[in-house]
This record gives C-alpha cells, structure tokens and sequence, in this order.
C-alpha cells in the first residue's frame, strides 16, 4: 500500500512525529508485523537510520519489539494509540492550567502588573489602539473585553454575527447578568428562535432593519469594531481595530442608543 504524501503530512502533525518515524510506522501498519530491514526497503528509509526511529517509536509508543529472532516489531492499534494520546494531553493540559492558576497569587504577577499599570499610566489613549485578524483571535479579545464589563455591554452586529457571538459568550453572557450587567444586542435578527433560555434570560435583544453595523462596547471605556462585511470575508481574514479610549468609546455608544431606540424589542 502506497502513502500518499498528504496523509504523511497530516499525520506528523497530528501526532508530532518526523518525517522517517510516520514513513516507518505507516509501513508497519500495512504490515503488522516486520523486521527493521523490511520496514527500511518498505518505507525507503536507510537502514542505518531504521533502527534508531524504531527504538524511538517503542518509546513514544507507537510499536513494540516481538520477542524472539529475529527481532521484529508490532504495530499498536491507532484507536489505543489516540485514545493513550488524548491522556497525556489532558494531563499536560491540566498541569498546565494548575501551573497557570497558581501564579497568580505568586509575587511574580503582582509585580507584572505593576510594571503594566505604571507603563500604562505613560501611554497616550491614542496609542492604546490594536488590530486583530482572525475570527478566533478577535473572540478571544472580545472575551476578555467582556469579562471585564461592570456596568454595560452593548453589540451591534449581522444576523449571523448574532447567532455565532450568543453561541460562543453563553456562559460569559449568563456571569454578567448575574452580577448586575446590562446587556444589549442591535441585529437585523425577526425572532430568537435559534438562541439558547440562558442568552434570552441573559440579553435584551432589538430588532434593527438594515443595520449593518458591527462594534461592541463595554462600559463606554472600550470598543472593539469590525473593519469588514462578514458576508463579503473569509473568516481567517475578518480584522477589527480594538480602542481604548472613552471619548470613541462614547460615540459608538450615542451610535447604538440612536439605532436602540429605532428597533423592536424581541423579548
């Protein structure tokens, strides 16, 4: 059986191995069982080199040595192999976050932040101004922007805007009312049918027609706005310009209050 190409590639980075260790173990798989000579002529892999990417797949655990002579090795079920994978990834991942939690009560990250909001205090507002590309990498500061609300939050946003923002910030959305947020969202949406019982407890939607308009403000201090149609971009290519500034910030604000004030209450 022949490997194409792509395949090889998608599995080294799925399973982060190199180039002569996933030609070796696809080889194996397609046999079963081998010697390293046969593995080598199979997979074009000089044979000098065979026996040294066998010895580090047995470790990585991807094949094991059958015993007797000559030497020959075993393939592992791929099913064993991702479920044994997925494992270790959610320990590391915990590891990590434990790793994480616990700085913040370290002296290290009080005198992080001090650095932040000393250096801070000597921007000038007109530079505290970014641009993100990327749909994940603006919901990711659209979130952070969010969780930091104390008093209101108001989106202006697409249909679709609406559908994708409400799925993903459900949980976010549900933590700001329950400590006394006010939430507001402007779409071009005729009914909440598509939106979860916790974003409608949540949110107060409007119905505006022909908005075309796609900006979120957080207690007036911030704004984080769309630079693009969402219709007319590709996903990976969606930008927006995030400002903190509150005199911007409050014009985006009398912005939304003007086409608040124009739409129809959905609930």
């Amino acid at each position: 059986m022949i490997v194409k190409d792509e395949l090889l590639k998608k599995l080294r980075a799925s399973f982060d191995l190199n180039i002569y260790e996933v030609k070796i173990w696809t080889s194996l798989l397609c046999r079963g069982v081998a010697t390293a000579g046969e593995l080598s002529d199979s997979s074009q892999i000089p044979r000098s080199r065979s026996y040294d990417v066998l010895d580090s797949l047995e470790k990585k655990g991807f094949v094991m040595m059958k015993l007797g002579k000559p030497i020959k090795y075993i393939a592992i079920e791929p099913n064993y192999i991702i479920r044994r994978i997925k494992d270790q990834v959610k320990e590391k991942s915990k590891a990590r976050l434990e790793e994480l939690g616990n700085i913040k009560d370290e002296p290290l990250f009080t005198d992080l932040n001090l650095l932040y909001t000393q250096g801070i205090q000597k921007v000038d507002s007109t530079n505290l101004t970014g641009s993100v590309q990327g749909r994940d990498a603006i919901y990711s500061q659209l979130k952070g922007m969010l969780e930091g609300a104390e008093k209101e939050v108001v989106i202006a946003t697409t249909e679709e805007g609406a559908l994708r923002k409400m799925k993903k910030f459900k949980s976010v959305f549900t933590k700001l009312k329950n400590k006394g947020v006010e939430i507001k969202v402007a779409a071009p949406v005729e009914n909440l049918d598509g939106f979860s019982k916790e974003v409608k407890e949540s949110v107060a939607f409007k119905k505006v027609e022909g908005l075309d308009a796609r900006f979120c403000v957080v207690d007036k201090n911030q704004v984080l706005f769309m630079v693009s149609d969402d219709e007319s971009v590709h996903e990976t290519y969606d930008s927006a310009v995030i400002v903190n500034a509150p005199y911007f910030s409050k014009s985006f604000s009398i912005m939304f209050d003007t086409m608040w004030n124009k739409g129809n209450s959905l609930n």
